[in-house]
């Protein structure tokens, strides 16, 4: 075996993570300017859009739900808290347990928000059937890497 052949395989056109890696950082970049204009960045506007969702949860829900860990989670929502879109409060059963909920100044930024993902898929430009297929080929690999670090 050549060395050409040895090192194929560590060749940018043959890296699957590359383009993903590419994707995932242009597709962030495009969604500053937009969530510039609500004051998010791009993690709070994924932890917002949970809350729009699920009103109310916990922050090892919100962890096991959005893959943070809590050195992400907890200062990111403090500056929601700080912002007024979440409150954070200690539960009355569990004094260890945060309970987090969307406030009403949270509600309402929700409808600044609806035109994010318009703009957004109009950027990326796929099919409906394209972006669908995308999306579980991404959650496919998802499943597929989380698992391999449990086996």
């Amino acid at each position: 075996m050549g060395d050409s052949e040895k090192y194929e395989s560590l060749l940018l056109r043959n890296q699957l993570c590359f383009p993903v890696y590419l994707c995932a950082k242009e597709i962030t970049r495009r969604y500053t300017p937009l969530l510039d204009e609500l004051n998010l960045t791009y993690t709070q506007y994924i932890v917002m859009m949970y809350f729009w969702e699920k009103q109310e949860s916990n922050v090892k829900e919100i962890g096991d739900t959005l893959l943070l860990d809590p050195s992400t989670l907890t200062p990111l929502l403090k500056k929601l808290e700080d912002k007024g879109y979440i409150s954070r409060t200690r539960s009355d059963e569990d004094e260890r347990n945060l309970v987090v909920k969307v406030t009403e100044k949270g509600l309402k930024l929700r409808e600044k928000a609806v035109q994010v993902p318009e703009k957004m898929g109009k950027c990326i430009n796929l099919s409906p059937e394209e972006a669908k297929a995308l999306y579980n080929l991404m959650y496919k690999v998802l499943k597929n890497v989380k698992k391999e670090q449990y086996d």
